[in-house]
């Protein structure tokens, strides 16, 4: 089987769009653009490389770090289109066999669209995402008189990803006489056939304010919330937020019992309504048996994401008389986003007493409540 790798161009500077940084790290569904860019070609590629504006590599490096995204490779782009999509194509490994080159300032591209292009250059040596005009096209002349109605029936608007061969790439690029907007023009240009495979009218590119708008408005948050509550036990181990509590009793319950997790992963389903833990992850199977809570809340965020899911932020907040939770609450947060895979400021922890009242307060168990936000495409 063919290696594929993606090539996502994150050059844009944003300014018509006034900007006040690269215009991939906008957040469109609680996320950086370019993350969703990601995301979307994760478990379909080999391997991602990512080319940015010039001394912008570390900026990219931090923010997919943060999303604990790791790309193939960072790499500064050329001074135009052309040239950076180059010096993506000079980063591949030898074994690079497709390329799929993407606007990173097209975030709602889908796996379906990818699949699709995957698919058509495997098939036909190459598959350019684009969708059938909408609207009555007129070629004008500069004073904007009308010139030409061209038949819509056999116009397309091209989109990202566009795929072919590297080593047909490379040659095209070695061969060029011109400067062209896309690889596809590039690739006519250099006598290959260019097979369209249809995009997704959603796949837009922001290149506009307006854009941002209606990117940002396709994402529909929903919100989610979640309790647990578990029985002190002597002769347990205390895990709260993923972390492991030095004290002399523990939460009773057939995984570790992980009260902060437990709410969590309720709050991120019922987000999503995709039913609760009971019905995910059953007391009743010996598989969960003293399971660690934190491998059952990355399993969560893993099907949430093959939905289609993004999380925007969680808030969990525990409720103990005993032991003291401040000092590990760092570390929770740190446990918690990694398992979620957002940065530490979309993952809050809590904690607080009952002041001596209720079963918490008597020291007779512990609880947590949760909340979670999470993004859907419309």
């Amino acid at each position: 089987m063919s290696t594929v790798y993606a090539l996502l161009l994150c050059g844009g500077s944003g300014t018509r769009m006034g900007a006040k940084s690269n215009k991939t790290l906008i957040e469109i569904g609680g996320v950086p653009g370019i993350v969703k860019c990601f995301r979307a070609y994760e478990g379909l590629v080999d391997g991602i490389v990512l080319v940015t504006r010039g001394g912008e590599e570390d900026l990219f490096r931090e923010v997919l770090t943060a999303y604990a995204l790791a790309p193939y490779a960072i790499v500064p782009g050329g001074e135009d289109r052309q040239a950076s999509a180059l010096k993506g194509l000079q980063a591949l490994p030898q074994d690079a066999d497709i390329a799929l080159i993407h606007d990173g300032a097209r975030p709602l591209v889908t796996k379906d669209v990818i699949r699709r292009v995957i698919q058509s250059v495997r098939q036909c040596g190459s598959g350019v995402a684009a969708v059938p005009a909408r609207d009555t096209i007129k070629k004008a002349d500069k004073q904007g008189r009308v010139i030409e109605t061209p038949d819509r029936a056999s116009l397309w608007q091209m989109q990202t990803p566009q795929a072919f061969f590297v080593k047909d790439l490379l040659q095209a690029h070695a061969r060029a006489t011109a400067r062209y907007t896309d690889d596809a023009a590039l690739m006519e240009a250099a006598g290959h056939e260019v097979q369209l495979v249809m995009g997704d009218y959603s796949n837009v590119k922001m290149t506009s304010p307006e854009d941002v708008r209606m990117a940002q408005g396709m994402m529909l948050p929903r919100v989610g919330t979640g309790f647990d509550a578990h029985r002190l036990k002597a002769g347990r181990e205390m895990w709260l937020g993923g972390v492991l509590i030095p004290y002399d009793q523990g939460l009773d319950g057939h995984s570790d019992a992980d009260v902060a997790i437990h709410a969590l992963i309720d709050a991120l389903l019922g987000a999503a309504a995709m039913g609760d833990i009971g019905q995910l992850f059953p007391d009743s199977d010996p598989a969960y048996k003293g399971i660690s809570s934190l491998i059952l809340l990355k399993e969560t965020v893993k099907r949430l994401r093959a939905r289609g899911f993004e999380i925007g932020n969680a808030d969990v907040t525990i409720v103990a008389q005993k032991p003291k939770l401040a000092p590990h609450i760092p570390q929770m947060r740190k446990a918690l986003a990694e398992a979620l895979g957002v940065p530490e400021e979309k993952m809050s922890v809590k904690a607080t007493t009952t002041e001596r009242m209720g079963y918490e307060g008597r020291g007779e168990g512990i609880s947590a409540q949760a909340a979670a936000i999470v993004y859907q495409s419309k």
